[in-house]
């Protein structure tokens, strides 16, 4: 092998460790067998809160920055996040729905080693049905996220 062709050689094996690297995913995803065969609609945060009315009872797809704490539990616009109920969506875990990570029966709310799956304040890919007439804690949200299905970490 000549020097040429040997460099030639280096950079193809650094940039394949490169692709696989950037390949490999250290998301979680969380499951649930609720809605398995409902094909879901995947669409943007800003289109979903344009087109509220158009979506109601229908089964999303959607990302955003996921935020809990006493009385919340709602998915806010991450692009221009800004902490304001009334641009957000509440999100209705339930146990009707249970989750777990997927390939294993590990529960999102489990608590494993002193506390649950922690996504408050974390960008999340959530899927569930839009129901515009639950408005969440104190009615101050746009709609809710319910029957959730799937959590993207």
């Amino acid at each position: 092998m000549t020097a040429k062709s040997s460099r030639y050689f280096i950079y193809i094996i650094v940039f394949g460790v490169v692709i696989i690297s950037a390949c490999h995913s250290s998301k979680k995803v969380y499951l649930s067998d609720c809605d398995a065969s409902i094909a879901f609609k995947k669409i943007s945060y800003a289109h979903l809160l344009d087109s509220l009315n158009y979506y109601d009872k229908k089964y999303i797809d959607v990302e955003g920055r996921y935020e809990e704490g006493k009385e919340e539990s709602a998915l806010f616009n991450d692009s221009l996040y800004v902490h304001k109920p009334n641009d957000a969506l509440w999100v209705n875990f339930s146990q009707d729905c249970p989750l777990y990570l997927a390939g294993t029966r590990t529960g999102f709310f489990q608590v494993d080693g002193g506390g649950s799956a922690h996504i408050s304040n974390k960008k999340i890919r959530i899927r569930g049905k839009l129901d515009l007439n639950n408005h969440g804690a104190h009615k101050l949200y746009k709609g809710c996220i319910d029957h959730v299905s799937f959590i993207e970490l």
